[in-house]
């Protein structure tokens, strides 16, 4: 994780190209819930990583989601949401910003919800705070249907759909956690350069569900999750489980596996898969999400 500490912290300093969002394309809440990450008890005195402490007042107490609502989505009794969790040395703002992951999101044209909940703020840390605990993410969902049906963006009727849960590089292990003790059943996962371990938590929720959907889009340059990904296709063999392995360079959109276990390896940098080009948009295009016409 350290080597992946210092190419995050190189990286991220280089300022992001990134095209403005047009904001009558979307409506944007932000919420805070006593069901995301933190404050929780676990970093009370913050954390301490290669001799610097970082604060909870300033890293683990910002409770903190942004909700985007496309301004074309047309809601059905069940709710269909995308959750996205940053990694390390970001926050909710300046992932966004840096991967334009609302701008993808809303070009994907997908008729779901974008979930993006604080984590740890700009630190070296993946512990995943109280969203590790038992149906703790049930409540965040609960959370966010109750603030979209207050502002009457959806009806008092409506519950959750299809989930997905999307992330970046240390955001595997809430992500693990949430498939083992979330509460609520994930159709798919999607991860850019995020095996780092937990892969028992993947492997266990691959093995649930046959239409469950994984996506790990990684490099040679993630600190391990090259390494990962590799033991984690051994494993996958050993249970005569079927998965797909494809170079960057040969995916195309409308040769995209369908469904099932996919493993993307990039050449490319660790922070350069997301948005250059629109990957993110690529696999909601291709996931179970349903497409406004």
């Amino acid at each position: 994780m350290k080597r992946m500490l210092l190419l995050i912290f190189l990286i991220i300093t280089v300022p992001a190209f990134s095209q403005p969002v047009n904001e009558n394309s979307f409506y944007s809440l932000r919420i805070t819930s006593t069901h995301t990450v933190f404050p929780d008890t676990a970093r009370v005195n913050g954390h301490l990583y290669d001799s610097v402490l970082y604060s909870a007042k300033d890293h683990y107490s910002d409770s903190s989601v942004i909700i985007i609502i496309p301004r074309n989505f047309k809601p059905t009794k069940k709710i269909d949401m995308v959750f996205w969790f940053h990694g390390w040395f970001n926050n909710i703002d300046s992932a966004a910003k840096r991967f334009q992951l609302i701008q993808q999101f809303i070009a994907s044209n997908c008729n779901a919800i974008l979930v993006i909940p604080e984590t740890t703020k700009d630190a070296p840390d993946s512990y995943g705070g109280k969203l590790e605990q038992p149906n703790m993410f049930k409540g965040l969902v609960n959370d966010v249907l109750v603030k979209l049906k207050k502002e009457k963006y959806i009806s008092k009727k409506c519950k959750a759909g299809n989930i997905v849960l999307a992330g970046h590089s240390g955001a595997y292990r809430v992500i693990a956690y949430i498939l083992q003790n979330g509460g609520l059943p994930v159709k798919e996962v999607l991860l850019f350069d995020a095996l780092y371990s937990q892969v028992d938590k993947f492997l266990n929720w691959i093995k649930e569900d046959t239409s469950h959907y994984f996506v790990h889009w990684y490099t040679n340059e993630g600190g391990g999750t090259d390494e990962v990904t590799a033991e984690m296709i051994q494993l996958l063999q050993k249970e005569n489980i079927h998965y797909f392995t494809l170079e960057e360079t040969d995916v195309r959109p409308k040769d995209f596996p369908e469904r099932g276990i996919i493993f993307i390896h990039s050449k490319r940098g660790h922070n350069d898969i997301i948005n250059k080009p629109d990957n993110f948009k690529l696999l909601l295009e291709n996931s179970v999400l349903k497409i406004n016409k």
